[in-house]
């Protein structure tokens, strides 16, 4: 099997746009369920949801959405076809935009934490199909069928506006048990255009992969360009401040801290390092990348300074040896720590 794109987080917890809260409202509102109610314990207010540009953690989204799904349970699939391309904004419009089928959903892996969803997909080629997987393994068990129907059926409903003829799937295994209701299994075929098959190992969609390589015709190079730059920007602002990845970046910029290492880090987060090292893989990182990370910002922010030599600002980061820094700086910049340091007095200067 060929691995499309890796999805760039393991775990649902990240902040998301309001957009998909207003969907969600707005679906309850058409089935009578007040906005009061919708809201209730999620600490989202009725002036967030008037706000294009509002952000929530997904603990507040998931709020919502048990919400919804104590009132209707079985509305994942209806709920889902509601989003559509545009309800993602930048995201929705960069995708739209690929070149291919392939590279919308090799995008949208990447920029998976932009997106609304709860069920981390994963995109295999099979032979002649595509396999996209949809784990549930870490959702909440009250709400995990209602997050996995309506995720399948958001996807389902995206890649469908991709193309003129739709993305058809070929097949569709949900790990759920059969519904007992001909309406119910009517929704289904209605929103898959297949009846699923209930009670499997995983929650499976398959379609053909030649769909793959079918250029779409709103492909446009320059509209692409800029939607993922805009995207990549504010990913890497979200990134910064969420999840136990931005404790540990936060823990890892104080004095000294560089140097306690992954079990001295877990220690002062209260965990172990085993489950430490858990939940950054989650997060889609890991402990040593982090503290690259964050070395790397400390030795630019040391060097401009003019404070210290290069061998201090070794010590500083924790590095045995100078000679360690500079090859990581190397890697880091492309030019030895003295070079950077000459050029921005020189900067400074002029």
């Amino acid at each position: 099997m060929t691995q499309l794109a890796e999805p760039v987080v393991r775990h649902w917890d990240f902040p998301r746009g309001i957009a998909s809260v207003c969907l969600l409202v707005r679906f309850g509102a058409e089935h009578g369920i007040g906005e009061r109610e919708m809201l209730d314990g999620s600490g989202i207010t009725p002036g967030q949801l008037a706000d294009p540009a509002a952000e929530v953690e997904a603990h507040q989204e998931l709020s919502v959405v048990r919400n919804l799904a104590a009132r209707l349970p079985d509305a994942g699939p209806e709920v889902g076809r509601g989003y559509h391309a545009t309800t993602f904004g930048l995201f929705g419009f960069a995708f739209l935009s690929s070149p291919t089928v392939r590279d919308a959903v090799n995008f949208a892996l990447r920029y998976l934490d932009l997106s609304f969803t709860f069920s981390i997909p994963r995109a295999t080629l099979a032979g002649d199909q595509v396999r996209l997987v949809l784990d549930d393994s870490l959702l909440p068990a009250d709400v995990a069928r209602f997050l996995v129907e309506r995720d399948l059926s958001a996807i389902h409903t995206v890649i469908g506006e991709l193309l003129p003829t739709g993305v058809p799937l070929a097949g569709l295994d949900l790990r759920f048990p059969e519904p007992s209701t001909v309406d119910r299994l009517d929704t289904y075929r209605e929103v898959f255009g297949v009846r699923p098959v209930f009670g499997r190992p995983a929650n499976l969609a398959t379609f053909d992969a030649t769909y793959l390589d079918r250029p779409l015709p709103q492909a446009n190079p320059q509209t692409v360009a800029f939607c993922e730059a805009q995207c990549r920007e504010l990913v890497t602002r979200r990134r910064r401040r969420a999840g136990v990845a931005h404790e540990v970046r936060e823990h890892l910029t104080r004095f000294g801290a560089i140097t306690q290492g992954m079990p001295g880090v877990a220690r002062e987060l209260n965990m172990s390092a085993r489950t430490l090292r858990r939940k950054l893989e989650e997060e889609g990182t890991s402990f040593r990348a982090l503290l690259d990370e964050v070395r790397e910002a400390l030795a630019e922010e040391l060097l401009v300074s003019g404070a210290l030599s290069v061998e201090d600002v070794a010590i500083r980061l924790g590095y045995a040896e100078a000679s360690s820094f500079i090859h990581a700086f190397k890697r880091w910049k492309g030019v030895t720590p003295a070079s950077y340091t000459r050029h921005h007095t020189v900067s400074r200067r002029s």
